[in-house]
C-alpha cells in the first residue's frame, strides 16, 4: 500500500470513531453533533498543517470555510437544543 492509502484508511477510521462517539442513536451519521465533531477534528488537523506551511493560502481559505460552517451548526444547535449544545461544547472543549 502507498502512504496515501494508509492515510486515507486512518482518516476513515477516525471518521468512524468520531461518528460512533457523538451519534445520538445507532444509525445516526448526520446529526449536528456528529457534523460539529467531524468539523472540529478536521479544523484541528488543518490548523496543525498551517503552523508548518504558513503560505498555504488555499488551505487557510478552506479552514475559514469550515470554521464558518461549524459556527452555523453550533448556532442552530444552541437555538434548538440548548442542553445538547452546552454538553457538546464542553466535550469538544470549544469554549473557554
Amino acid at each position: 500500500m502507498k502512504e496515501n492509502e494508509l492515510l486515507e484508511c486512518m482518516d476513515k477510521d477516525d471518521k468512524l470513531r468520531i461518528t460512533r462517539e457523538y451519534q445520538l442513536h445507532e444509525k445516526d451519521t448526520g446529526s449536528a453533533d456528529v457534523q460539529i465533531a467531524l468539523l472540529t477534528h478536521r479544523i484541528n488537523e488543518l490548523t496543525e498543517h498551517l503552523r508548518e506551511h504558513r503560505k498555504d493560502h488555499s488551505s487557510r481559505r478552506g479552514l475559514l470555510k469550515m470554521v464558518g460552517q461549524r459556527r452555523r451548526l453550533l448556532d442552530y444547535l444552541s437555538k434548538t437544543d440548548t442542553d445538547r449544545y452546552l454538553q457538546l461544547i464542553k466535550r469538544l472543549n470549544l469554549r473557554k
